[in-house]
């Protein structure tokens, strides 16, 4: 399978064509001042020549197509052509095949994003005319930013405001934290799922991104790519009253305003000469001031984004750098990870200094042999990212043909409580074993007799059933109601994953135990065999989307996480919260509906998730 990737920006146009089987990038190129004078083409690493033609984006992309698809193999042809959109709003939260819809819905975005939105979608008219029969899809900057919980999504505004101009943090350059992500858990030889890393995209632009078990819980940027870290020539994070008072006395307009956040500020505004760090960093070792506290601002704010995304996450298993500045400038690396032993990552200045990431070595380790948080530098590849979803989803399109009509029974999981056989005998008496009272739909577990009271900081909730038989560890589930009603903050979880999880107390009939963690969220989920993954064409730990059709309305369940084992049946589960919202009743059906395969773990922002994602 051959995927052209385009990323069009307002007066430029990057592509490149890759081989999807080996992985193999078939041939590059970029063309600068589209539309202005003397514009010019690049092609792979030679040098820039004269391009008359490229008076606007398909003018361009027609005269350079031939170039490209030259190093096609005879007889093969494009199958997608990857689309980099910068903003997805609320209505797209993952790569999604282009139709005359999607492109209407892209264009009624460009006030989110008015320098972004209107190129990438030139772009995609102009390629869609020229390569009529390929596949088209967009991949969206906001998108692996979907899973942000409410909390790190909401800004502190009248809600109703902020509803009416989707107003809300989305984040950006999310195929490139993405992607340095899985290279990461690769190299930590670790699935993505089961690591906590900081991504920190800095370049001209720049980014960082807690991500957490494969899922992005906190990043920089907010509802533009305006807010967070220190930028080439962006401000980042300032005081809005700042602003206000600097409108009142210099007599600014919005559009001055403008001007100033976006392109006078940032490493160029503090220090005078640029914005490129490496003309900074020479000034700054010649004793100019100026580039040497802008080198020290910018270090600062990463080094305090880094510390606060780690106390989100309760630790944090790496810290990456990525982009222009974060892969080849030793000096700021040096400077951002000072102080950070408290989190055990320490800096080794002799591997920060030799550290070297290419397209055949991307990954560099800069931390000590003993540090127990690694410190990496990995090459980001955000075309190379872009192709792999565009890839996805033309896969996606056959195989997913026949999946949709099978059925998946949806049953409603309330609150319960598993429980060890040591804990049992201390809440029921000494050689106490849980007496079945009815079983349930998985094959082996059975609602218990015995039921216990959980006592959190604020309330308590009496009589929540015992499931068994006994597990190895304890684990209490509950629905964001009951999570508000005890006053516990809990994680949304898969089964067994309790690890950094809040506890509580339960209390029995011969006594009561302090659990020290174990309260999640359950993450909805499908149980399913082997035989049931097969035909649906999916794998243990995929996540995925499934259409319900309930008696009021339909919806789509976004971030579906699926369990395969042999022990299991196929039904779905969802909480109580989430079947009284989509007001389920017994019996309900659902069918999967898209599958976002191993690492693009993301919340599909469906009105029901956006009710519905973990606050």
């Amino acid at each position: 399978m051959h995927i052209l990737v385009i990323n069009c920006g307002s007066s430029s146009l990057k592509a490149a064509l890759f081989d999807h089987s080996s992985g193999s990038e078939l041939a590059s190129l970029r063309v600068e001042r589209i539309g202005e004078q003397e514009p010019s083409v690049r092609v792979g690493g030679a040098t820039a020549k004269p391009l008359a033609a490229a008076t606007d984006h398909r003018a361009a992309l027609e005269a350079v197509l031939p170039d490209l698809l030259a190093a096609l193999p005879e007889g093969a042809q494009v199958a997608a052509v990857g689309h980099r959109v910068v903003h997805g709003g609320d209505k797209f939260s993952q790569a999604v095949r282009i139709d005359d819809d999607v492109e209407r819905a892209i264009d009624a975005l460009s006030s989110l994003a008015p320098l972004h939105n209107p190129a990438n979608l030139a772009g995609v008219r102009a390629a869609r005319a020229l390569l009529p029969e390929a596949l088209h899809v967009a991949v969206f900057d906001t998108a692996f930013h979907a899973t942000l919980p409410r909390r790190a999504q909401t800004y502190a505004l009248p809600q109703e405001l902020a509803s009416k101009h989707g107003i809300r943090r989305y984040g950006f350059h999310g195929p490139s934290h993405a992607f340095v992500s899985a290279r990461a858990a690769e190299w930590l030889e670790s699935d993505l799922r089961d690591v906590r890393l900081i991504t920190c995209h800095l370049g001209n632009g720049c980014s960082a991104t807690a991500v957490e078990y494969g899922r992005s819980v906190e990043t920089s940027m907010g509802m533009t790519p305006l807010e967070g870290l220190v930028m080439g020539s962006r401000s980042g994070d300032i005081d809005a009253g700042a602003l206000l008072s600097l409108m009142r006395a210099e007599g600014l307009d919005v559009d001055a305003i403008d001007e100033l956040l976006n392109r006078r500020s940032g490493l160029a505004g503090l220090s005078g000469v640029g914005r490129d760090l490496r003309d900074i960093e020479e000034r700054a070792a010649e004793g100019d001031e100026a580039c040497r506290l802008a080198i020290q601002v910018f270090a600062h704010r990463v080094r305090k984004y880094i510390g606060a995304y780690a106390a989100v996450m309760g630790g944090v298993d790496a810290i990456v750098f990525t982009g222009g500045i974060g892969e080849n400038s030793a000096l700021m690396r040096h400077r951002i990870a000072q102080r950070l032993d408290f989190l055990g990552a320490r800096l080794d200045e002799d591997k920060n200094r030799a550290a070297k990431v290419t397209a055949s070595a991307r990954v560099a380790q800069i931390s000590t042999e003993r540090s127990r948080c690694h410190l990496l530098v990995v090459a980001t590849d955000e075309q190379r990212a872009i192709a792999e979803d565009a890839a996805r989803i033309a896969v996606e399109r056959d195989r997913l043909a026949g999946a949709e009509a099978l059925r998946i029974p949806v049953a409603i999981s309330a609150r319960h409580v598993h429980l060890t056989d040591a804990v049992i005998e201390r809440l029921y008496g000494a050689g106490h074993q849980l007496r079945e009272l009815k079983p349930l739909s998985q094959p082996g577990q059975y609602a218990a007799e015995e039921t216990v009271t959980l006592v959190g900081p604020k309330r308590s909730i009496e009589d929540v059933r015992v499931l068994g038989p006994a597990r190895s560890k304890c684990q209490v589930e509950i629905s964001r109601t009951d999570e508000f009603h005890l006053g516990i903050d809990a994680p949304v979880r898969a089964s067994g994953d309790v690890e950094n999880s809040p506890g509580l107390t339960l209390v029995g009939p011969a006594g009561r135990v302090e659990l020290k963690q174990g309260v999640i969220c359950a993450w909805r989920h499908i149980h399913m065999t082997p035989e049931d993954a097969k035909r649906f064409g999916v794998k243990d730990r995929d996540v995925v989307d499934v259409a319900v059709d309930s008696e009021e309305r339909s919806l789509v369940f976004g971030d579906v996480l699926v369990r395969v084992s042999p022990k299991y049946k196929l039904e779905m589960h969802i909480d109580t919260d989430e079947g009284n919202a989509a007001e389920l009743s017994r019996g309900a059906e659902g069918a999967l509906v898209k599958s976002s395969g191993v690492g693009h773990l993301t919340r599909r922002g469906t009105r029901f998730d956006r009710e519905m994602a973990k606050g």
